[in-house]
Order: structure tokens, then sequence, then C-alpha cells
């Protein structure tokens, strides 16, 4: 399992990609969605929500189980990734690319995230 040196990383096994134009990409990591099975149902924030890092904003639903969806930053919620919802898989198949999240304008970062080899490092794996 690689995890992309690029993008910081949360204990709650998100990512988080750099923030561009205040804006950031978040998306679940490789290691959470193999802990997790097959996703077949996910609850993203709505665009104009309010983000709070650490707080509950969703949840992705498994075969095996259903598990809470964590914000790494506070911010207000710009777009969530439509495809997601249509096609919960992308999250197995590609989630450091298609199976991102939702994106969140960035009010305020946390500053416990994590980097590639610190999470890495974190999971063992």
């Amino acid at each position: 399992m690689s995890n992309p040196q690029q993008l910081r990383y949360s204990k709650e096994h998100e990512w988080l990609s750099a923030v561009e134009d205040g804006v950031a990409t978040i998306g679940i990591t490789e290691y959470a969605a193999n802990a997790l099975g097959d996703v077949v149902y996910a609850q993203l924030p709505e665009v104009g929500d309010t983000v709070t890092a650490g707080a509950t904003c969703g949840e992705l639903e498994s075969t095996k189980s259903v598990s809470d969806l964590y914000s790494p930053v506070t911010g207000e919620v710009t777009a969530a990734n439509q495809d997601v919802v249509d096609d919960p898989s992308l999250v197995n198949s590609a989630p450091f690319e298609g199976g991102w999240l939702f994106k969140v304008r960035i009010a305020e970062e946390p500053a416990d995230l994590l980097s590639a080899d610190e999470y890495t490092a974190f999971t063992g794996n």
C-alpha cells in the first residue's frame, strides 16, 4: 500500500490534498477503504455545509459496516463528488483519484495532520 507523498493524513484515515486557492480535496485512504470492505453507500456533506476538523460530516456504508466520515479541516464545502454517490465502489477502486469525497474552502487547518511517512508508520502499512 502506497500513500502519496504530496498528501497529508488524519488519524481518522482521511487524506487532504495541497490547498489550491484556499480549497483542498478530501478523501479516505486506501488503508481505510480496505478496512471497510466494499463500499456500497456514501453520504457526503453538501455544498455550502460547514465542516469542523475532527467532527463527523457524513458516512460510508460497506458490506461489513457503517463508518463515520470525519473532516480533517474546518471550512465550507465547495464540492461533493457525485460520482462517488452514484458509484460508491470508486472509494475502493481509486481512493486517491476518482474516489475523492468532497472539497473544502479551508477556514482553519489543524496542526496534527500527518505526512505520508508518519501516516504509514501510524498504520503499520
